[in-house]
């Protein structure tokens, strides 16, 4: 897989969090999810710590708010789902505003808002500040099984192929005219789709033959053995984020 494989979310910076191995930033963003979702949802100001904490992080990264902001609507289902958790609700009520909502219900919908936004936030400074290469050799380092990776590196790898033949085959059907706006059409639209799926098999099959023809025998070479792998040093500057996440928690569940 080329170096020059990206993805849409990934940010080109010379950012301190860019330089860092990816491994670390996995392991760390990791680590800082499952401190959230620990936490007790009635410990209210840590989920305040961790606000500041992804904010610094999003600083040191030069990742603005407002690129976070519109890229965490991706979360907007499970938002409209919390909002009307107070409504749907049982047991004790409280009025607010009028309204008589549920108490556990608001505190349901608050531990979903709060804790999903982190987590999407969080993610998305990962994406931000690494590549979808760099993620699966981080994720190679870490001894995710070989698999995964393999299967994840052909996905990247051919993403970019199937979706100029869907473009080409999306042009052809036009230019014969055929529009897919209209929803009598939509059996063209579905045979086209079945048409790029068998494209994609004869396609993986050649590539699976041709890899046979040169050594494959299953296994891909392990390039977490190459250079860049993280040092002690870059390992103790990432466990900043996650062991302050981690005593912010520790201190959570004892409070509460």
């Amino acid at each position: 897989m080329g170096a020059g494989h990206g993805h849409v979310l990934y940010r080109e910076s010379a950012s301190p969090v860019h330089r860092l191995p990816p491994e670390v930033k996995i392991v760390a963003m990791v680590v800082f999810t499952v401190a959230v979702v620990a936490t007790p949802r009635e410990a209210f100001w840590a989920f305040g710590g961790y606000a500041l904490l992804v904010a610094a992080v999003a600083a040191l990264a030069r990742v603005g708010p407002g690129w976070l902001l519109r890229r965490a609507m991706i979360e907007l289902p499970f938002v409209l789902f919390a909002v009307a958790l107070p409504f749907l609700g049982t047991g004790e009520r409280v009025a607010v505003a009028g309204l008589h909502l549920s108490v556990e219900g608001l505190y349901g919908s608050w531990n979903i808002l709060a804790k999903g936004t982190l987590g999407v936030l969080a993610s998305l400074l990962l994406a931000a500040t690494t590549t979808s290469r760099d993620l699966i050799v981080g994720l190679d380092r870490l001894r995710c099984p070989q698999v995964l990776t393999q299967i994840a590196t052909f996905m990247l790898r051919y993403l970019d192929v199937l979706i100029g033949e869907a473009r080409r085959m999306r042009v052809a059907r036009i230019s014969r005219g055929d529009d897919p706006r209209f929803l009598w059409q939509l059996r063209g639209f579905a045979a086209g789709v079945g048409a790029l799926f068998l494209r994609a098999f004869e396609r993986g099959e050649r590539v699976y033959l041709a890899m046979l023809s040169r050594g494959y025998t299953g296994r891909m070479p392990a390039v977490w053995q190459g250079a860049g792998a993280a040092t002690t040093g870059q390992w103790l500057a990432a466990a900043t984020v996650p062991v302050v996440a981690a005593a912010i928690a520790a201190t959570a569940v004892v409070l509460t």
